[in-house]
């Protein structure tokens, strides 16, 4: 018997895309090993580590009753917040190669944060320079990723 309705559907969706990228990198990729990893080896470890993960949010949910005072039963879905996060990464890939990572990064964080009902201000403001600043340590620091990182006509 289910105990837990959300950690069960995570756990299978879990074990779903973890079973996927395993078996994906094991027939497109050269695996290697241990020592000499090949392209498909972290691929397949990382979607191992997804299936494990998957199973043991599965069993919890069989065994264990949710904390909450539902029972752990799924709510009305918010199209609201879903088409707004998904709008602002839309917007976000539209954005990032006219207007640059360090602006389109912050203006997708801006809107997404509309999903988020009440909207405010400052919490808002902190993390578009929080997680620009990450995003621009992550990928053009410390990936090298040659991306344009502000708008051309400020760079000339």
């Amino acid at each position: 018997m289910i105990k837990d309705q959300r950690d069960f559907w995570a756990g299978l969706l879990f074990m779903g895309f973890g079973a996927f990228f395993c078996l994906y990198s094991i027939t497109h990729y050269e695996l290697g090993s241990a020592s000499r990893m090949g392209p498909g080896y972290f691929p397949m470890l990382l979607g191992g580590f997804l299936f494990l993960l998957g199973l043991l949010i599965t069993l919890k949910s069989l065994l264990f009753k949710s904390e909450e005072d539902d029972g752990g039963k799924f709510g009305r879905f918010d199209w609201y917040s879903f088409i707004v996060i998904l709008g602002s990464v839309a917007i976000f890939a539209v954005l990032l190669r006219p207007a640059g990572l360090i602006p389109a990064t912050a203006i997708m964080v801006f809107l997404s944060s509309f999903g988020n009902l009440p909207f405010r201000w400052k919490p808002t403001l902190i993390l578009c320079v929080f997680l620009s600043a990450l995003v621009w340590l992550i990928f053009v620091f410390g990936l090298n990723l040659m991306v344009p990182i502000w708008p051309a006509f400020l760079v000339q």
